[in-house]
């Protein structure tokens, strides 16, 4: 795994559901039933992808943002991190086997002021895998803001259908640091600030920063190195045996 350490010196070296935007009840929604998977879509061109880091408290997590097929959701979320608006947020909501959501509130609970309310483009053909970025809402579809969630399993029922409505707007994915996702995922939560699944000590997300495509690459490779082995200092000699 690439440490918070290793993580930003590769990258120094290169130059509510409800998941709403207030207090959430915890409840799941129902389960769509299966339905037919669509066809392959093809794969977005390397200009429409844009990337940044996550630094948390648990480590570093790298994501990829998709602006071809999330243009208003990657726009909305793009200035989120240009105005610092996601430093020193907490993840307020951790639901282990579910998902982990944060960019509303600082660690004192209190809910930070947002730009207007986005445009849902949960029919987008982006699913609500394991690893994907959403963006968090009330039962209103247009009404996500600043907060986002990422999904610790395959999440159908919150994609859109007939069956569950406009759905819930992925526009990116986890490339490096999903063992950070389930380090997070695996803390003590409780009801705090009002809000049930805050973690008991919180999981700051310290800052959020844009990186080229060249440095999310070298980051790929790096974390795909294999860790170093510890040395073992040799043993000392054994002395011959007396006779």
């Amino acid at each position: 795994m690439l440490n918070t350490t290793s993580f930003l010196l590769a990258l120094s070296l290169t130059s509510s559901i409800v998941l709403g935007a207030s207090a959430q009840d915890g409840t799941a929604p129902a389960k769509a039933p299966a339905t037919t998977a669509p066809a392959a879509e093809k794969t977005p061109a390397a200009e429409s992808i844009e990337y940044a880091i996550l630094s948390t408290t648990k480590g570093p997590i790298l994501i990829e943002l998709d602006r071809a097929k999330a243009p208003i959701s990657v726009e909305n979320f793009v200035s989120y991190i240009k105005s610092g608006h996601f430093d020193n947020t907490v993840f307020h909501r951790v639901m282990p086997g579910f998902v982990i959501q944060g960019g509303g509130f600082n660690a004192d609970g209190v809910q930070k002021s947002t730009q207007a309310p986005i445009k849902n483009e949960g029919k987008n053909g982006l699913k609500n895998s394991r690893g994907t970025l959403s963006m968090a809402r009330t039962p209103d579809p247009n009404s996500a803001t600043s907060q986002f969630f990422i999904s610790l399993k395959d999440n159908d029922m919150l994609d859109a259908s007939p069956a569950t409505g406009a759905g819930y707007a992925v526009f990116g994915k986890v490339l490096v640091g999903m063992k950070v996702v389930d380090e997070i995922a695996k803390v003590k939560t409780g009801v705090k600030h009002g809000m049930s699944d805050w973690p008991t000590a919180d999981v700051l997300l310290t800052k959020v920063v844009m990186v080229s495509k060249a440095d999310a690459d070298k980051l790929i490779e790096a974390s795909k190195a294999p860790a170093a082995a510890p040395t073992t200092p040799a043993a000392a000699p054994t002395a011959p045996a007396t006779k």
